[in-house]
């Protein structure tokens, strides 16, 4: 199992309220940096933050690190637009960070973004392939592209209260800078991401049409943000078999909507809960209570986790929160948030869930986990 993340930054992210990433704009374009050190080393060792809430909610990173030492997870990382250099070693795709979606053009090249993913993802092994994403801001970029294409719009959030007023607001006058109306880019997703997306999309949506020209599978292992790469892929007349795999967190929140999205888009969902309300620490509360959700492919890993072993996935969470500096029992005063950014799936589910929700499209009853 092969996991592509595409790491970027955008200047959507700065504007207030929108994402819950940093503690002040400097700060907010170190996060992805540091998520993908997390990923690669377990801790920040060039980027100057740890991505920790002041509650002690630490980045998903901090979960797909945890994952990686359970499942084998080879790991790559796609420099998507970085704003800040990163320790980790990354995949060099000529990427720039994005600018505000307010702009007349928030992502000017996407279509040379996305032909460049797709050739580096059509190079690789034909394999199954987790995509995910680190980008502050995304899911108010995600909530541009799906009112652009005209799909129904719905989008989660990091925070525990979405702000899903002001991302509309935002949204609206990103497509009245750009001169268009909702579902003028139907048909055309790169022209929607050139106007209020964000330089991720185009790289995770070429990377994933890359692996499938490759004969590979994939799953887009995130939220509402991967609905918005879907529909960029559904709109470019790719028409693979393709799965998003999220978080039970996301999941609740979002409800029938995103069942709907990927009924829509014709793609599987998979719903992981991870078990946090078992978990006893202030890193898993904080996730129950509805902070961070998803992101850094983190659903997209939990549903690689084998029967039993979510309990060991738990242990090495704790074990990467206690590296991050994150108490057992005390919210954390360091670092600075991540931005806005369990399985249970058609025919399966998984673990306990913090909060209750229904199965998803087909599922049945059992559990999976430990």
């Amino acid at each position: 199992m092969h996991l592509l993340l595409a790491a970027g930054t955008t200047e959507t992210a700065l504007i207030d309220g929108i994402s819950a990433a940093g503690a002040s704009p400097e700060l907010m374009a170190h996060t992805p940096s540091a998520d993908v050190e997390i990923l690669e080393y377990g801790e920040p060792v060039l980027a100057p933050v740890t991505p920790v809430s002041p509650t002690g909610c630490p980045t998903p990173a901090a979960v797909t690190r945890a994952v990686r030492a359970v499942v084998d997870v080879d790991l790559s990382v796609i420099d998507a637009g970085l704003a800040r250099p990163t320790g980790a070693p990354t995949v060099g795709l000529g990427v720039e960070p994005g600018t505000d979606l307010r702009e007349s053009e928030a992502v000017p090249d996407a279509a040379a973004v996305y032909e460049r993913a797709r050739s580096f993802g059509s190079s690789l092994p034909a394999e199954e392939v987790v995509v995910g994403e680190t980008v502050p801001g995304g899911t108010t970029t995600a909530l541009g592209v799906l009112t652009a294409l005209g799909e129904p719009a719905s989008v989660s959030s990091s925070l525990p209260e979405n702000p899903i007023d002001r991302k509309q607001r935002v949204v609206e006058a990103g497509l009245e800078a750009s001169g268009l109306e909702p579902g003028d880019c139907a048909g055309e997703p790169l022209s929607a991401i050139r106007a209020v997306g964000d330089p991720v999309q185009p790289t995770v949506a070429g990377l994933a049409a890359g692996v499938l020209d490759a004969g590979g599978s994939v799953i887009l292992g995130g939220g509402t943000q991967m609905v918005a790469v879907a529909a960029v892929l559904r709109h470019a007349g790719v028409d693979d078999p393709i799965s998003i795999a999220t978080t039970s967190f996301v999941a609740g929140e979002q409800g029938r909507r995103l069942e709907d999205a990927c009924e829509r888009l014709e793609c599987d969902l998979v719903v992981t809960d991870p078990g946090f309300e078992a978990g006893g620490h202030v890193a898993m509360d904080r996730y129950c209570a509805g902070e961070a959700k998803e992101g850094v492919a983190m659903g997209g890993v939990l549903s690689l986790v084998p029967d039993g072993k979510m309990a060991a996935v738990r242990e090495r969470f704790v074990a990467v929160c206690d590296r991050l500096g994150i108490d057992s029992s005390e919210p954390s005063a360091t670092g600075t948030g991540r931005g806005d950014g369990g399985t249970s799936a058609p025919g399966r589910s998984q673990e306990g869930s913090c909060r209750s929700q229904e199965g998803t499209r087909g599922s049945q009853e059992g559990t999976r986990g430990s």
